[in-house]
């Protein structure tokens, strides 16, 4: 079970913390993905517990870190300078695998996923 925390409404700029904690087990991937009204969802960030390896979409690059605190089973994702297009219901998800960076992209690749923390930023 994935329970995520964190979302809320911000402004341009802002940052904001995303959590999620896996119960029952450690995941050898955790990720993140979004979903804008209207669009289907999209992949944000994951992270490989061997080695440590990230991968980030091309529009959060540079703003958006991921990172995992193993000891809680956690995953974090730090949001800093917000845009209006970061609007969108995040996801937390999973895989038992360590996922390929090329197979992160597919929301197919993942096991379990959150209920999802919605972010809003106004302009």
């Amino acid at each position: 079970q994935l329970q995520a925390s964190g979302g809320g409404l911000m402004q341009a700029g802002d940052s904001l913390r995303l959590s999620c904690t896996a119960s029952g087990r450690t995941f050898a991937t955790m990720g993140w993905f979004r979903q804008a009204p209207g669009q289907e969802r999209e992949f944000v960030a994951g992270l490989r517990l061997s080695g440590g390896s990230k991968l980030y979409s091309g529009s959060v690059k540079g703003r958006f870190t991921i990172s995992r605190d193993n000891a809680k089973n956690t995953v974090y994702l730090q949001m800093n300078n917000l845009k209006p297009e970061d609007t969108a219901v995040y996801y937390c998800t999973t895989s038992r695998s360590s996922l390929i960076m090329s197979s992160m992209w597919s929301s197919e690749s993942w096991h379990s996923w959150g209920q999802g923390t919605q972010v809003t930023v106004s302009s």
